[in-house]
């Protein structure tokens, strides 16, 4: 989907598709000379991450595995539980392996702070974050993330996996949501 066929549901696009594969391919680059000759398990997190993921796993030129997980931390309403529940795990043993976290956005850090730990708890040799998106005035804990594509403004965006209410995943670009879309 184009920015200008939800023109009308946009403030504004903050991100071109271009300026976000130019972004992933330089961290992949930085990704690469850190993991050189070793094998890396990419860790998606559902659903946002998919066409992060999908996109930086094709432009890696370095061994890797895949693997999904999903978790939620916000229950039926709009503001986080604080409880982080598992809704798909791994299918992988971490035990050794070297894990690099694909996210979408970091929002508050809470629940990557929590994936992250649960993580190294399972035996991982390593596991390090690589995040498009980055909105620093909305963190309520510092999480150490190794690669960060773009700091944004706290800002409700869609597009390139992010979504509102499942819409505007398929979006090319990242664009800020128009406040009369989720008033």
């Amino acid at each position: 989907m184009e920015s200008s066929e939800i023109s009308g549901d946009l403030t504004s696009v903050l991100l071109t598709e271009k300026q976000i594969l130019d972004k992933i391919a330089e961290l992949s680059r930085r990704i690469e000379a850190d993991y050189a000759g070793e094998k890396v398990l990419l860790v998606g997190v559902l659903k946002g991450a998919v066409m992060v993921m999908a996109d930086l796993a094709r432009e890696l030129k370095l061994p890797i595995d895949m693997d999904w997980m999903a978790v939620s931390s916000y229950g039926s309403g709009t503001k986080s539980s604080g409880v982080v529940r598992i809704l798909k795990d791994l299918d992988s043993d971490l035990t050794g392996r070297k894990v690099l976290i694909v996210e979408d956005i970091i929002d508050s850090g809470l629940t990557l702070s929590w994936l992250r730990a649960n993580l190294e708890s399972r035996g991982a040799h390593s596991v390090e974050i690589c995040a498009l998106l980055r909105k620093p005035e909305a963190a309520k804990v510092d999480v150490d993330v190794r690669y960060v594509g773009f700091e944004i403004p706290n800002e409700f965006v869609v597009g390139y996996g992010l979504d509102y209410a499942e819409k505007y995943r398929n979006l090319r670009d990242i664009g800020i949501l128009a406040p009369h879309v989720y008033a």
